[in-house]
């Protein structure tokens, strides 16, 4: 199993931006999270593909693109074409949540289906060998440094129980609350992707990276 800290862009310091990515990149982040919101799915509007596409130049990381938007496949040309890597919608933002898959599969990006905290996992029972990476939301979404939700723990091992029963080798990610402090729990969980905001960007991003990175080497084979 490999594990990969992707720090969110929205906890930055957007007038350093560029500084801060290169500074968590070259500490050891391969993975840069992008919330993009619409203040419809959720209350907060964040940034698009202008700022995707302004920042790609910055690193070659692996752009991790999270949709918390309505209907979210009238973008999903748009946002690849800006720069995205990977993909990831909300099961409960798609109408016909198939066709979405579909359509990041064509466009070229890995996808990943996101589930808000009260989603039980098994909406997606009939999609899920469709998918690269599945993201547990352990907060509620839409604003930042919120407190870790403690029972989507539980969420994060019935998913990977049931990969595993299903022979899939998924990658989990969960984002909301994560930091140093509660990263063991959630990896020995099953998760392998963990999106980390103010944990990393609060204060010298380039060592709270390096923190999460050493946690890692803890674990990997």
């Amino acid at each position: 199993m490999y594990y990969k800290v992707a720090p969110s862009v929205l906890a930055a310091d957007f007038a350093d931006l560029g500084n801060q990515l290169r500074a968590v990149s070259e500490a050891g982040a391969e993975w840069i999270h992008l919330d993009v919101m619409d203040g419809a799915f959720v209350p907060s509007i964040s940034f698009g593909m202008p700022v995707i596409k302004s920042i790609r130049r910055v690193t070659d990381g692996v752009f991790d693109v999270h949709m918390m938007v309505e209907e979210p496949g009238r973008y999903v040309e748009d946002i690849k074409n800006a720069g995205a890597d990977a993909i990831t919608v909300h099961a409960e933002a798609c109408r016909h949540l198939d066709r979405v898959v579909n359509q990041i599969r064509e466009a070229g990006c890995r996808v990943g289906v996101a589930l808000n905290p009260a989603t039980p996992i098994s909406v997606l029972d009939t999609i899920l060998d469709q998918l690269d990476m599945v993201l547990i939301m352990t907060v509620n979404p839409g604003f930042g440094g919120q407190k870790f939700i403690p029972y989507t723990l539980n969420k994060v091992k019935a998913l990977r129980a049931l990969c595993e029963d299903r022979g899939l080798k998924m990658d989990i990610q969960v984002d909301g609350g994560i930091n140093a402090a509660n990263l063991r729990e959630v990896l020995e969980a099953g998760a392998n992707i963990f999106v980390a905001g103010s944990a990393v960007f609060g204060t010298d991003p380039a060592a709270r990276t390096r923190e999460f990175t050493e946690i890692f080497k803890e674990y990997e084979k």
